[in-house]
């Protein structure tokens, strides 16, 4: 154990976290997300136990957003056509607007293909299992300063 580490980060995301480099993408995936296809070239952590907001919040407490892109929180937007309501976003709006002066204006949204190509780039994947629609985030790494 650590202090000062939230206790939902394992040592085995702890590791992926720390190798990271300024710009490296990572995703927290809903249960929805195809983690495992998606993330053959990438490392899958699995968390099915959580949900995406939980791991949101320990994750942004140790890593910085970069601040070089305009967008580095990237959400999957809804497909064209389907009625899904996506209140998690505002979660994760309000998670970000408290790590990052940019607040809401750092958050953008991919097409769900578009989203996943990306995601196929990614540094590492975490499979949790969030039930809640269109609730997969990605995060673009920054510079840690401190």
């Amino acid at each position: 154990m650590l202090k000062g580490i939230p206790k939902i980060l394992s040592p085995e995301l702890l590791k992926i976290l720390c190798e990271m480099g300024h710009g490296d993408r990572i995703v927290i995936a809903d249960g929805n997300f195809p983690s495992e296809s998606v993330g053959k070239h990438a490392k899958v952590v699995r968390c099915d136990g959580h949900g995406v907001p939980e791991l949101l919040e320990a994750v942004l407490q140790l890593f910085p957003l970069d601040h070089a892109v305009e967008k580095p929180v990237l959400l999957m937007a809804v497909t064209p056509g389907e009625d899904v309501e996506t209140p998690i976003w505002d979660t994760y709006k309000t998670m970000v607007t408290e790590v990052d002066q940019r607040g809401a204006l750092a958050v953008g949204t991919l097409e769900r293909y578009a989203f996943y190509d990306a995601a196929r780039e990614a540094y590492a994947i975490i499979a949790t299992g969030e039930s809640a629609l269109y609730a997969n985030v990605m995060l673009q790494k920054g510079v840690v300063t401190e």
